[in-house]
């Protein structure tokens, strides 16, 4: 196969891990836009995500389908839920204060990781796809004109694409959610200012609980998309949360457009170098990616400048 159809390969392989990415980072962008509070423990609501998934297609049965969509639905409101109750109980009773709230959520994280490995065990264990045809992609060469060909090996399943598919849907809807809906405005104006926003009635703590359940189910939601491709296990939290950091960063804390264009730059950037290097070279990239924009752009691509 020439190196043509192996970059659209890597691309596809790209733009997957981008959409897994997007909606994660997301969720901690979404966090720290509206509530100020760094989450550490954003990437073990990722895999409570995937290992909700596989609890509730494990026991549930009916088929992958039937187990897959309750587990679609399931996990994530399960997961929100418990974020939602986790900031009530920990973060609510250190007034948010972002030295505190960090350290509370590396508590949290170590809480979650652990109760984790006690009850489902360190072996990883896969879900089965609802669908997982394969499909053939065509190639265009030039042979004294455009031919369209079909590449042996060149292939995706339908289920990545659902994958694609699905989180351009749910950003689409966080779009909407902030700035069509009631719910969405009350968000930005606690963001723009909490104590002028509770001086008019909005109840703030309400709020920071909602948006903590939400950045927590985005999460939580990535985890469900991704499980069918990666098996879970108790430590796959701790890849998410280093990348969605790095998006947040690159991206501009708080700004969720910066968020997904960060998403797709690091996550094509990650897809294509880790077919034709290496995964660890990928990484590294990113990481040094980070440095120049702390260095030379410390807002982010999309970040407001601190008056």
């Amino acid at each position: 196969m020439d190196f043509g159809p192996y970059l659209m390969l890597a691309s596809l392989e790209g733009a997957l891990q981008a959409a897994v990415l997007a909606l994660t980072a997301a969720g901690l962008s979404l966090v720290f836009g509206v509530m100020r509070v760094v989450n550490v423990a954003h990437g073990e609501f990722f895999m409570l995500g995937a290992v909700g998934a596989w609890a509730v297609a494990a026991h549930l049965g009916g088929g992958p389908a039937v187990g897959f969509i309750a587990a679609l639905v399931v996990a994530p409101v399960a997961v929100g839920l418990l974020a939602a109750a986790a900031d009530m109980t920990i973060l609510k009773r250190l007034n948010y204060d972002p030295e505190r709230t960090i350290v509370a959520t590396i508590g949290l994280l170590y809480i979650l990781q652990q109760a984790t490995l006690m009850t489902y065990g360190a072996d990883a264990r896969p879900v089965e796809p609802p669908f997982n045809t394969r499909l053939a992609l065509p190639w265009i060469a030039w042979d004294g004109g455009p031919q369209i060909v079909w590449p042996w090996g060149l292939s995706t399943t339908s289920y990545k694409l659902f994958v694609i598919a699905a989180a351009v849907v749910v950003l689409l809807g966080i779009r909407v959610l902030m700035t069509r809906s009631k719910l969405g405005l009350v968000m930005r104006a606690t963001q723009s200012d909490g104590e002028i926003a509770q001086a008019f009635g909005i109840p703030v703590e309400r709020v920071y609980a909602t948006v903590f359940g939400i950045g927590a189910g985005l999460a939580a939601l990535a985890g469900v998309l991704i499980v069918p491709i990666q098996q879970a296990y108790y430590l796959m939290g701790g890849d998410a949360l280093l990348l969605s950091f790095i998006v947040v960063i690159i991206g501009g804390l708080g700004s969720l457009a910066g968020t997904i264009v960060a998403a797709v730059l690091i996550g094509m950037s990650e897809g294509i170098i880790s077919v034709f290097f290496s995964p660890t070279l990928a990484k590294i990239l990113a990481t040094l990616l980070v440095a120049f924009v702390l260095v030379f752009r410390p807002q982010g691509l999309f970040g407001a400048k601190a008056r």
